[in-house]
């Protein structure tokens, strides 16, 4: 059995690896709409799964239910645990048909994360692209913590960096306020608002320009449905991504720490259930109960600008 899994419906194609439930490719009209992988495997956590938490969590570990835990650092560049423990795993094809699969994982947890969960990650094509479907099961006898995100990198076709250069680049995010960070990358105060300033990326029809973007974003404004948006817009389509109401938070990366072709070529767009070090703060934690299950949905659209 191949370990990849082909999804196709109307102008949309897909990719799902079996490792780590990865989003190898999206693509519509021919065109890659996130940044792909291979063989060789993801690089900057290209379409993974984050979980059982999402972005970084302090060397110093973190106490739940009054018993500390130690994770092992795994980010030399900030000495953290970053972006939890399921993305080298191999997950297993619960159901699958021409434009939907559903895979699951039974993680019995770690010495650093010693909570056994139940995971299925879906994910289904259709005319208005790609919507992914994600629960998590506490199989424990004991309150398990919990935090998810996902890692797609939207693209445009050609190096983001290249689009702004020409102008040809906007950036539209409906979140309020960001939070600010220490050299661990790791909160250090309260979210701020972004309110007209260099973060602030509201206004449809804001360019990226020369913007750094490592930022995990919050106070997500949703539209009638509930959603909350990240639109990458190029001079002839528009990649967009939307989180339901179980994301508060949306983590955006610009890739400037990334070398050679890789720099400032694509946009991380990270919908996240808790911000940085939620481990160890308890900020927007989920907190599951022997038996309990959380359930949570994104996707990945595309269109045409006239």
């Amino acid at each position: 059995m191949s370990d990849v899994i082909g999804l196709r419906s109307g102008e949309y194609r897909a990719h799902v690896d079996h490792r780590g439930a990865g989003l190898r490719a999206l693509t519509w009209r021919g065109r890659d709409v996130v940044w792909p992988y291979g063989e060789d495997g993801p690089k900057a956590f290209q379409g993974q799964v984050l979980a059982p938490w999402p972005n970084r969590v302090t060397e110093k570990g973190y106490r739940f239910n009054g018993v500390h835990h130690d994770l092992e650092p795994n980010d030399p560049a900030t000495g953290t645990a970053i972006h939890g423990l399921v993305h080298d795993r191999t997950w297993t094809p619960e159901s699958m048909s021409e434009d939907a699969a559903v895979l699951r994982l039974d993680f019995g947890g770690t010495p650093g994360f010693p909570f056994p969960l139940e995971l299925t990650v879906g994910y289904r094509l259709d005319g208005d692209g790609l919507t992914v479907t994600t629960t998590a099961r506490n199989r424990g006898d004991a309150p398990a913590p919990f935090g998810l995100g996902f890692h797609p990198y939207l693209t445009l076709g050609e190096p983001l960096s290249a689009l702004a250069a020409r102008g040809e680049l906007t950036l539209e995010a409906t979140a309020g306020a960001r939070q600010p960070v220490d050299d661990q990358m790791l909160p250090s105060g309260a979210p701020v608002p972004v309110d007209g300033g260099e973060f602030d990326f509201r206004p449809p029809g804001r360019a990226l320009g020369d913007t750094v973007l490592d930022t995990a974003f919050t106070a997500l404004e949703r539209d009638g449905d509930g959603r909350a948006w990240v639109r990458a817009s190029g001079p002839e389509h528009r990649v967009s991504l939307w989180c339901d109401r179980s994301f508060g938070w949306l983590q955006l990366f610009s890739a400037d720490t990334l070398g050679g072709h890789d720099h400032r070529a694509h946009l991380a767009a990270e919908p996240m259930t808790c911000p940085p070090n939620a481990l160890a703060t308890g900020t927007d934690l989920i907190v599951l109960t022997p038996g309990e299950s959380t359930e949570h949905t994104f996707g990945i659209t595309a269109e045409p600008l006239s």
